[in-house]
């Protein structure tokens, strides 16, 4: 199937990421499927070197003042033990998780807190947005309730007021606990060259693997006053996007995703891009005559 795919996939098709710490990663797996791939990174991780709301939870949750902690990202959840570390050695700090309900949204943070040995008592299904982490919570309400409960949220990039607010709504007594930004690169000179190749047609297929990166593009998009050609171009272009949360940031910029795959990861990304990407952009195309 791999050989199948990589000689039909893409055929050659000029397929762009956005990508940035895997970056390499996903321009392999786009020219095994046939793809000629441009990676332009879109983002940058800055740690809150001064995270007071870090300190305080760790501080917090020594102490007693959390009933349930909901970890959202793996990356996020290593950020904030080591913030907690700086006051803390690394052993307490697991010691206090393991007193409180720790409810978890994705597979990468509880690979996390499996490999600390933290038990988890929630955790939502794919794919994995805020949604199904309410429903878990609502499914599981008897053993793991929310009412009048002091629950702390590791958030991540930007903060997500629907699921504060459903918590809320469920009489949670809600902290929030950012633990890291994202930021346009250093260097958005790759970034810039792909508005102005996606402007220019010269881009067939766009895969977006995170909301801030359609933050970014069109951020960029509109310092360069090419936002109208970029959405003009978007709408003859295959645009997929990785998963709900992604695709719901794209279409409040008016962007309708053309494709998600059957599972929130990458490699399903780049694949079933490949084998669908013939059939969309000749529908797309013949629309737009």
């Amino acid at each position: 199937m791999e050989t199948e795919s990589s000689e039909k996939g893409f055929a050659g098709l000029r397929v762009l990421s956005l990508e940035s710490r895997r970056g390499p990663e996903m321009a392999r797996l786009i020219a095994s499927y046939g793809g000629a791939p441009t990676v332009a990174p879109s983002m940058r991780e800055i740690p809150l070197e001064t995270n007071t709301e870090a300190l305080a939870f760790a501080r917090n949750l020594a102490a007693g003042a959390f009933d349930m902690v909901i970890f959202l990202t793996g990356v996020g959840t290593r950020a904030l033990s080591r913030v907690a570390e700086t006051i803390y050695p690394l052993d307490q700090y697991l010691s206090n998780l393991r007193k409180v309900s720790i409810v978890v949204r994705g597979p990468k943070p509880v690979a996390v807190l499996r490999e600390w040995n933290v038990p988890i008592a929630v955790i939502a299904s794919e794919p994995n947005t805020w949604r199904e982490l309410l429903r878990a919570l609502d499914e599981n309400a008897a053993s793991v309730p929310l009412q009048g409960r002091r629950v702390a949220v590791q958030e991540y990039g930007v903060s997500n007021p629907e699921l504060l607010a459903g918590l809320k709504k469920r009489g949670a007594q809600v902290t929030s606990v950012p633990v890291y930004e994202w930021a346009l690169p250093e260097d958005t000179g790759p970034l810039r060259s792909a508005v102005g190749a996606i402007a220019r047609n010269d881009i067939d297929v766009i895969l977006f693997t995170t909301a801030t990166q359609a933050d970014h593009l069109l951020q960029i998009a509109a310092e360069m006053k090419q936002e109208d050609a970029l959405r003009r171009a978007l709408s003859r272009m295959l645009v997929a996007s990785i998963g709900p949360t992604t695709s719901e940031r794209l279409r409040e910029f008016g962007i309708a995703p053309d494709l998600e795959p059957s599972h929130s990861k990458m490699g399903y990304l780049v694949m079933e891009t490949a084998q669908r990407c013939a059939e969309i952009l000749a529908q797309k195309r013949a629309a737009a005559r």
